[in-house]
């Protein structure tokens, strides 16, 4: 990521730290949202699509516990061969159950979250990952949740 792609100003982090604890829940959460940053709704928008192109933001969304609604999500883990990682990426970012993916320095060097309305679809996504790729998937399901009420501010 070049240097000027992490540039930011006051504004894109006043939006970055003030939409951290939440969302207005109202029928123009995006303009009440903006009132309560002293910009405009178009000016939201338009920064917050900003923020994502320019990888400032990798997603901007809610943040759901699948288990409270009877889904499940698990941690997963895959050792891709480097001539083969743009391709596999490619592959597992196409599921719209892949809630994250990160590439490590390490032999398990690719990590997902797969997350799903119910436990049976959760670990058919991972077996089809695996039969595509021909890659074995470590699958590590939660034992137990931590609540840690971390905030970075940008």
């Amino acid at each position: 990521m070049s240097d000027t792609a992490m540039e930011y100003d006051s504004i894109d982090r006043a939006i970055i730290n003030g939409l951290l604890d939440g969302f207005p829940l109202s029928s123009r959460p995006y303009a009440d949202a903006a009132a309560s940053l002293g910009i405009t709704e178009e000016a939201l928008l338009t920064r917050l699509r900003s923020l994502l192109e320019r990888g400032i933001l990798t997603r901007f969304g809610p943040l759901f516990r699948p288990e409270s609604i009877g889904g499940l999500a698990i941690l997963a883990a895959l050792s891709v061969p480097a001539e083969r990682f743009d391709e596999v990426t490619a592959t597992v970012n196409a599921y719209p159950e892949v809630a994250h993916n990160y590439q490590r320095d390490h032999r398990w060097n690719m990590w997902f979250v797969v997350a799903t309305a119910t436990p049976d679809r959760a670990w058919a996504v991972l077996a089809e990952i695996e039969a595509v790729t021909g890659l074995t998937v470590v699958a590590l399901p939660k034992e137990h949740e931590f609540f840690l009420d971390l905030r970075l501010t940008a």
